[in-house]
């Protein structure tokens, strides 16, 4: 009983750091298909008012129903989404909850539409790094 104990053991010390890197993973691929969203919703709405818009409220059910109440709401797949004016446009910041399980990577998107990451603790902005999914 104890050999199989051990062995039981051992499989999950291998499964589980590898189950956290997926999840982590796909939490990231969640965040970029996000600003993707944003993105279209932000072209979207300057075709429709002639301006972009600074807040996800305003993209949202409650506002113009260009993106989920979830996206609007701020918070989804262990990231935070902030919605602010830039010179010229708008940027997203999208920002890990938690780094040990939510993912590594920051991003960053603005009107030039490239996503950018930074895969430290700081925020990505524009200067950083193109994402490479």
């Amino acid at each position: 009983m104890l050999i199989v104990l051990a062995i039981i053991m051992v499989i999950l010390a291998i499964a589980i750091p590898n189950m956290l890197r997926a999840k982590m993973l796909a939490n990231e691929t969640a965040a970029i298909g996000a600003i993707r969203t944003l993105n279209t919703a932000e072209m979207q709405f300057l075709a429709q008012h002639n301006k972009y818009s600074f807040t996800l409220r305003e993209l949202g059910p409650e506002g113009a129903g260009l993106i989920p109440d979830t996206l609007a709401a701020g918070n989804k797949d262990g990231y935070k989404y902030e919605l602010e004016e830039n010179k010229g446009g708008y940027a997203i910041h999208a920002a890990t909850v938690n780094r040990n399980f939510s993912g590594r990577r920051q991003f960053y998107s603005d009107q030039s539409l490239v996503i950018r990451e930074n895969w430290g603790t700081e925020p990505a902005t524009a200067t950083s790094s193109a994402a490479g999914n």
